[in-house]
């Protein structure tokens, strides 16, 4: 699976079976704020939030920017991965 990142867009995106999932995120100075998350029901469950969230945050860690999980997964993922602790104010 690939994922995508449109930065004009502010999005990370994954397209597969014709579908699309994304992640939505805002700036503001030196902090990425994660918005959403939406991953259609048919393609739950094969990890594409989980790609695109790595894919979000490592972007940040590279762009040296801190993360802001407003939405619900995200706030989730970085809980269950301690690898990212650094990223969250």
């Amino acid at each position: 699976m690939e994922v995508t990142h449109d930065p004009a867009a502010r999005r990370f995106a994954v397209t597969l079976d014709g579908l699309g999932a994304e992640l939505d995120y805002r700036l503001t100075p030196g902090v990425m704020h994660i918005t959403h998350t939406g991953v259609p029901p048919a393609l739950e469950g094969r990890g594409i939030a989980a790609a695109m969230t790595q894919a979000a945050l490592t972007h940040a860690r590279a762009s040296g920017l801190k993360v802001d999980p407003q939405c619900s997964y995200a706030a989730a993922y970085l809980r269950r991965h301690p690898e990212w602790a650094d990223l969250t104010p």
